[in-house]
């Protein structure tokens, strides 16, 4: 939570850091039940190679966004002030897409974005897109996804840790924590991805309001062959919900044509050391209501204590966390911090 005189920070990937972020999270005590983290049923864990042979660009393009489309193309624009435009392009090697198959063996993908971390295999995204306790055959992560193209390859998932709050409230009441750290097996070659296409810094308790945030997403309407991600540049601000069966606040960005399918795709601000993810497209409302208006949830020590776990691989073997089994013994008690 966003705490006043908090100053804002980024998690770099070093040892040394990561130890001091711990030890952050540790000192404050957070309300509410204790995380909890889980992986994909070990008999759908695709391998490297195998997720690269079927992800051909015709099942990627056939691929269905991960949840339904709230954001409708018939939803009126904000009348205040003009909307900032959005445009394709090729993307950036740090941001991809999440490929797999649902029970109904129907290609699904929703975004993520390549953090910097220890082990070189972390990946951020939205929570609502990884929820459902649905089978997810040949889970893998496509950085740079555009065309069709794999350029960097195929990347297996290996774990994806939610906040166990998502889970019991839903996406609606869960909404202000709607992402998701996901760890990745390494490419075929035995290349980390991190290693392969670089990672932004995870920025944590970063305020609301910024000037300049760059917000990447791929649309999952596109009437191209083959889609590109959109990129925009636009401001955020802090919005605080109006609807009581999602409460919270929210990061709020105004930029045109970010249609369903868009969700996990980050907000991105100038740091230190490069971008960094201050947000992904997510939150109130799973993202928003219109294309032209986005959310995310604030990032604070919740997901600090997410990266933590996923570095340290904290998860209990098989089992998605939705799983009554899994969420029952990792739900009720804190992380082992070692």
């Amino acid at each position: 939570m966003d705490r006043p005189g908090s100053r804002p920070f980024a998690i770099r990937g070093a040892v040394a850091l990561l130890s001091g972020l711990m030890a952050v999270a540790a000192s404050v005590a957070l309300p509410g039940p204790a995380l909890a983290a889980g992986a994909p049923h070990a008999g759908h864990r695709a391998s490297a190679a195998s997720a690269d042979a079927y992800w051909t660009p015709a099942r990627m393009r056939a691929a269905l966004p991960a949840v339904a489309d709230v954001k409708r193309q018939d939803a009126p624009a904000p009348a205040a002030e003009p909307v900032p435009p959005s445009h394709p392009f090729d993307g950036l090697p740090q941001v991809g897409t999440f490929f797999w198959t649902d029970g109904h063996n129907t290609g699904r993908f929703c975004g993520g974005t390549v953090v910097r971390s220890p082990h070189r295999d972390l990946v951020v995204s939205a929570a609502h897109c990884l929820r459902s306790p649905d089978p997810k055959k040949q889970f893998s992560f496509v950085p740079q996804y555009h065309d069709g193209l794999k350029p960097h390859g195929v990347f297996p998932v290996e774990e994806i840790y939610l906040d166990q709050r998502y889970y019991d409230l839903g996406t609606n009441g869960g909404a202000r924590w709607d992402y998701a750290v996901v760890r990745l097996g390494d490419r075929a070659d035995g290349t980390p991805v991190q290693r392969a296409v670089g990672g932004f810094g995870l920025g944590i308790r970063p305020g609301y309001s910024h000037d300049v945030v760059r917000l990447i997403g791929y649309p999952g309407n596109s009437d191209a062959v083959y889609p590109k991600p959109l990129d925009c540049t636009s401001s955020t601000h802090r919005y605080t919900s109006t609807d009581p069966a999602a409460p919270g606040d929210f990061l709020e960005i105004a930029c045109a044509g970010y249609v369903g399918g868009t969700s996990g795709g980050p907000f991105l601000v100038r740091g230190e050391g490069g971008y960094e993810v201050i947000g992904v497209i997510g939150g109130y409302h799973t993202g928003g209501d219109t294309p032209d208006i986005s959310y995310s949830s604030y990032f604070g020590d919740d997901l600090v204590d997410l990266y933590s776990d996923a570095v340290e691989g904290a998860a209990p073997p098989g089992g998605y966390l939705s799983d009554p089994v899994a969420a029952g013994r990792w739900g009720l008690v804190a992380p082992t911090r070692r």
